[in-house]
C-alpha cells in the first residue's frame, strides 16, 4: 500500500483543516487506517483509526470531540476533520494502514506509512 497525506498547513488557534490520505496498491476497503502525529523532540503518537466500514473509530483522549476520521472506500481516501485547533496540535500528521485488521493505538502495529504532513497552530 502507498499512502500519500495532504491537507497540512498553518493556521489560528481555534481553525480548522481537514487532512487526506489516498492509498494505492492494494484492496483499500480491507484494512484500518490510522492518523499519527509527531511533534518535536516526542515520540510520535496515536491520534485516531477507522475500520473499513467505518463504524468502528478510536481518538486519542486529547483530540475527542474535535477530530472526526472518515473514509471513502470509492475514492481511496481516508480524512482526519480538525476543528478548534490548539497549538499543542502542533506536529506531522502521518496517515498509516493496518493490513492486519487490529484497530490499534500502536504505532509497531501499523505496517504502511504515508510520508506525513505539517499542521502547525499559532497562538
Amino acid at each position: 500500500v502507498q499512502l500519500q497525506a495532504s491537507g497540512g498547513g498553518l493556521v489560528q488557534a481555534g481553525g480548522s483543516l481537514r487532512l487526506s490520505c489516498e492509498a494505492s496498491g492494494r484492496t483499500f476497503s480491507r484494512i484500518v487506517m490510522g492518523w499519527f502525529r509527531q511533534a518535536p523532540g516526542k515520540e510520535r503518537e496515536f491520534v485516531s483509526c477507522i475500520g473499513w466500514t467505518g463504524i468502528r473509530n478510536y481518538y486519542a483522549d486529547s483530540v475527542k470531540g474535535r477530530f472526526t476520521i472518515s473514509r471513502d472506500n470509492a475514492r481511496n481516501t481516508v480524512y482526519l476533520q480538525m476543528n478548534m485547533l490548539k497549538p499543542e496540535d502542533t506536529a506531522i500528521y502521518y496517515c498509516a494502514a493496518d493490513s492486519n485488521y487490529k484497530h490499534s493505538t500502536v504505532a509497531s502495529a501499523y505496517d504502511y506509512w504515508g510520508q506525513g504532513t505539517q499542521v502547525t497552530v499559532s497562538s
